[in-house]
């Protein structure tokens, strides 16, 4: 994932079809509208997470190669876009799935999540150095084909992982239920609700981190941009090793709104506007990212039902990639070009922009926001 989606944005520009970031980048969100709590209801209630993982990597890996091809030949924005959304609708429900995998193996998701989540975000790591160091390819097609092939050794790995049956499998079911939408039940719960749409909100401002981050330390003449961006991933893997004893100390409440208040200073420092400041704003991702989303994760998985176990993940990734996503790339894109002018972009105003944002967000959720009570549990 990280060598496709950190350079993409440079990739794009350079095959002359920088005009279509922002729109490939919704690809993503409308997919999520889709695919992600059908997906989850087929694992909940009848086909196995781990082959229905092993499906996806398989698609995703042949349709990143048709998008890498599409640019490569020099092919119409249309068919470009046209690729690029399959390969999202295969993509988009593979994090949830591969969550649901993991906590379905743990047996305390507060202590075990974060250290095995951190394993994901070395990969992502790793991704960026290769696409720096080894393959030298931070605006070429070489990463995008090079990860085609690495989706197809994720699928061959699920040969590895053990079944894991469906938690309802057997039950009659609606079409309510088949597509997943049963999953909405889950909003009633005031807590819950705040929860998801927080997620959804916050993932407005977030969604301009990467394309437009990268975009920055280029036009900043920064090399290896990659790897720099890669310096996200070194407090987000100390944050999830430390995550349970955070969780244990703290009230949950306030770990939700440390990790916006995180990301409200950390493009503060990207509007400086110079790459010193920058690096250290990309570095606070890691914990902008963690306390939020990550925390979210174990929060699902302790306060819901088990028998909703991908569906809750489901949810997430459509109010995520789905609602945020498509208004924060879209609306990212827009707001883009409006800060640009003849002498290039105007990263300060961008950036100020989205520091408000998230900031609304943080206050959003700090008033919405109830949590248990001291008394029954301290949360």
């Amino acid at each position: 994932m990280g060598i496709w989606g950190v350079p993409m944005a440079n990739v794009f520009s350079a095959y002359g079809k920088g005009h279509l970031v922002p729109w490939v980048l919704a690809t993503n969100a409308t997919a999520a509208f889709v695919s992600p709590l059908f997906v989850g209801a087929m694992a909940d209630q009848r086909t196995a997470p781990t082959r229905l993982m092993r499906w996806l990597a398989i698609f995703t890996s042949l349709t990143l190669t048709l998008t890498c091809l599409t640019l490569h030949w020099r092919l119409t924005d249309g068919l470009v876009l046209a690729c690029a959304q399959l390969q999202s609708l295969v993509a988009t429900p593979v994090w949830s799935i591969a969550s649901s995998i993991v906590f379905s193996r743990l047996t305390d998701p507060k202590r075990q999540f974060g250290p095995l989540r951190a394993c994901a975000t070395f990969g992502w790591m790793a991704g960026c150095w290769l696409i720096s160091f080894v393959l030298h390819s931070d605006a070429s097609l070489r990463g995008g084909f090079t990860a085609a092939g690495l989706w197809l050794l994720v699928a061959a790995l699920t040969r590895l992982l053990p079944d894991v049956q469906p938690a309802d499998a057997g039950q009659s079911r609606t079409w309510t239920q088949v597509l997943g939408l049963d999953a909405l039940q889950l909003l009633k719960n005031q807590d819950h609700r705040v929860v998801f749409i927080t997620a959804a909100l916050y993932c407005i401002p977030l969604a301009a981190f990467y394309p437009y981050t990268a975009l920055q330390l280029r036009e900043l003449g920064v090399a290896n941009v990659s790897a720099v961006m890669s310096l996200a991933q070194t407090t987000e893997i100390a944050v999830m090793l430390l995550l349970a004893r955070v969780m244990a100390r703290f009230r949950l409440k306030w770990v939700f709104a440390s990790g916006i208040a995180i990301c409200v200073l950390r493009y503060g420092l990207n509007a400086v506007n110079t790459p010193p400041w920058i690096m250290v704003g990309t570095t606070l991702h890691g914990l902008a990212f963690t306390l939020y989303f990550i925390t979210t994760q174990i929060y699902l998985e302790e306060r819901i039902d088990p028998r909703w176990r991908v569906r809750a993940q489901a949810l997430l990734t459509l109010l995520m990639s789905g609602v945020g996503n498509l208004l924060g790339y879209l609306g990212g894109g827009a707001w883009h070009r409006f800060c640009q002018s003849p002498a290039g972009t105007d990263w300060t105003r961008f950036w100020l922009g989205e520091t408000a944002l998230a900031a609304l967000v943080c206050l959003f959720f700090l008033i919405a926001y109830r949590g248990k009570t001291i008394s029954s549990e301290s949360r």
